[in-house]
Parts: structure tokens; sequence; C-alpha cells
């Protein structure tokens, strides 16, 4: 990925008026960022009724390529990674959302495209019930499934200790800030984000001198739940930023568990509202929690199902990968999307068409089962 393209996908996101939606469509539709900024002028005549001549006086900005070259500067000096959509680091699973970044920073030495990545969110007044359910879910987790991103905001409560807890256990793990990263948020958690640095890293869609503003951390969220193939829900009051967390991971079709409380616990209400209201399957452990994502590791339930591609010749050559991907193991939709490189809305079409032809099964969670 060329400068050019750094710089002017950082620089959209500078252009007021824009927005997250905006600049995802606009990239997506004229083809890049650069492309963007180099047709600004054309854009109505050339895609009439999709781009109006507002975006035309927004994009005319020359301070935000200002800005965009420093912060790519400052980001080089300091090893900090700079994202585009276009970039294969990026999160492929959260590239698919209507609303993803055009432009992210991160610093750290893990894949953001792990087959298996779970985000980990709840309330900053983690009782002792929440806390040692991270330590035991996670303890548990690393035994299951060693390869997997653990994913949080570094938060106060539930957020750090899973970071931590991950840490511990030998895991990878990604916090999601709500500012740049030439700060960290509450400093007092500055210990973890190094350590996690050499295991894991930190990811954001803020530039440098970004205040950790309360909508920035309402904007982070949607990363935090669109990066994932599932989001679990440790502990909340009947209010918080894990519940929105949880609505967005509903609305990009992720899978969203709840930890369950006792009634009168302040901080289990919104857990409990979750698992009432259908919008979260309960878990109690991480055995829970992988069984419901068909996460177990290949050979443990049998060996793989081998599928000979000539008994059906009639599969695209799409088909033929996914086929091919789910002769290991069942998979969930989204870790096809990242092993077959195929947008989701693409895989989803792909599978419905195998589902007709009676090659594959869909299970529970958006996990899919190749039939013998």
């Amino acid at each position: 990925m060329n400068t050019d393209e750094r710089i002017c996908s950082i620089a959209l996101t500078l252009c007021a008026g824009i927005g997250h939606i905006g600049a995802k469509r606009l990239v997506d539709t004229v083809g890049s960022a650069a492309e963007v900024f180099r047709l600004r002028a054309e854009l109505p005549e050339r895609y009439p009724g999709i781009i109006h001549a507002s975006v035309v006086a927004a994009l005319d900005n020359p301070s935000a390529f200002l800005r965009a070259e420093k912060e790519l500067e400052w980001a080089e000096k300091n090893r900090v990674e700079c994202l585009t959509l276009a970039d294969e680091r990026y999160p492929s699973r959260l590239r698919e959302c209507e609303d993803a970044p055009v432009a992210l920073f991160f610093k750290g030495n893990t894949d953001l495209n792990r087959l298996r990545v779970v985000s980990m969110v709840g309330t900053r007044h983690a009782t002792d019930y929440g806390k040692q359910f991270c330590a035991d879910f996670l303890r548990d987790l690393s035994a299951l499934c060693p390869d997997v991103l653990v994913v949080s905001g570094l938060a106060y409560g539930i957020d750090v200790h899973a970071h931590r807890e991950a840490l511990a256990n030998g895991l990878s793990t990604v916090g999601v800030l709500a500012h740049g990263l030439d700060r960290i948020y509450p400093s007092v958690h500055r210990k973890t984000a190094v350590d996690m640095l050499a295991k894991g890293g930190l990811l954001t869609e803020f530039p440098t001198d970004t205040n950790p503003d309360r909508h920035n951390f309402v904007s982070r969220n949607r990363i935090v739940a669109g990066m994932s193939d599932a989001v679990i829900v440790v502990e909340s009051a009947a209010k918080g930023g894990s519940l929105i967390t949880a609505e967005l991971a509903e609305g990009y079709h992720r899978d969203c568990f709840a930890v369950p409380g006792r009634t009168g616990d302040a901080y289990s209400v919104g857990c409990n509202q979750l698992i009432r209201d259908n919008k979260a399957a309960l878990i109690n452990d991480a055995s829970d929690f992988v069984r419901a994502m068909s996460w177990e590791q290949a050979g443990e339930n049998g060996k793989a199902i081998a599928v000979q591609r000539n008994l059906f010749p009639e599969l695209t050559e799409e088909e033929q990968c996914v086929v091919s991907i789910l002769s290991r193991d069942d998979l969930h939709i989204n870790t096809l999307v990242v092993e077959c490189n195929i947008p989701v809305n693409r895989m989803s079409a792909i599978l419905f068409e195998l589902e007709m032809k009676g090659v594959v099964k869909a299970l529970v969670g958006g996990v899919y089962h190749l039939l013998g």
C-alpha cells in the first residue's frame, strides 16, 4: 500500500461532514481514498444520485492533508502501522461493516485476522464475581483455543481484567482505544498496555492529540464489536457502554453472549436483560462458549470429514474454496470470510447456494457444517 493512499485515508477521516458511513461508502464506491480526492470534482457526475455536491465541498480541505501527513510521519517514527481498507492486515471482519473506519492505527505484533476473535466487555465497576469469571473463563479458553485473540477496551473494570487475564494465560489481546496512540487512558493501565504490545497490541481510529471524550468511547465500541466473531458481556448495569456494544454486535450479525448473575445484583441487571430478551445467549464458562461457537479443536469430536470435490462437479471456484475449508471442521461464517478472502455479503450468498445444493448445513450461531 503506497503512502498516498494512507495519507488520503487519514485525510478523509478528518473532513468534517463526511462521517464514518460516508467515508466508507466513498472508498467502496470509487475504489480508493486516493481516487476519491483525485476525482472529487467529477464525483457527482460520475455517480449521480450517490455522491452529492456537498461531499465535493467537504473534500476540499487542504488542512486535512497537512494533518494527515503529520499523523503518518508520527506513526512511522513511533513504529505505528497505519492500516487502510485495502491493507491485508486490516481486520477483515471489521472491513465488512458499513461504518468501518477507513484508517486505523495499530501498534503491536499480533494478527488482527486470527481465525478466532472474541471481545469481552463489561462494567467499569467490576465485582469480585465478574473478575473471577474473567480469570476462570480465560484460563479455560487458553486450553481449549490457545490461538484465540481477546479484544477489549482497556477501560477500568472488566476490560482491563480481561486483558490482564489473557496475558496471564498466554493469550494475545488487543485494546481498542478511544483516543490516539500518543497517550494511554486511564494512565494507571499503562503497564498493562505496554505488556500488551509484546503479546497483542493497541488499536485506534483516532489521530494523536485526541482527548478520550465520552462520544469517542461509543464510537470505538463499534470496532470492538465489528472486528470479532463474538461479544461476551461479563457484567453490566441496566444501562452502559457494554449494552451498546452488544447492540452493535447484533447489528453486525455477531454472536452475543452474557454471563448471568443474581437478580438483585446491580451489575448483573444488564446481562440478565440481554438473556431475557433473547439478545444474548447464556454462558456459564468457556466450555459453553466454545461449544456454542463450534470452536472445538479438530479431532476432539471425531475426524474431519473428507470430501472429494469431484462429487460436486457443479461447484464454482468460490464454492469449492468454501467446501475445502469446511472439510477440516465446522466453521463460523466470519472465519470463512477470512480464510477465503470473500466479502461477508458474497459469502452469505455462497453458503445459501451450497445449502440449496445439499452440500452444507447451517448450525446455530452462524456456524456451517459440511455434509458427507
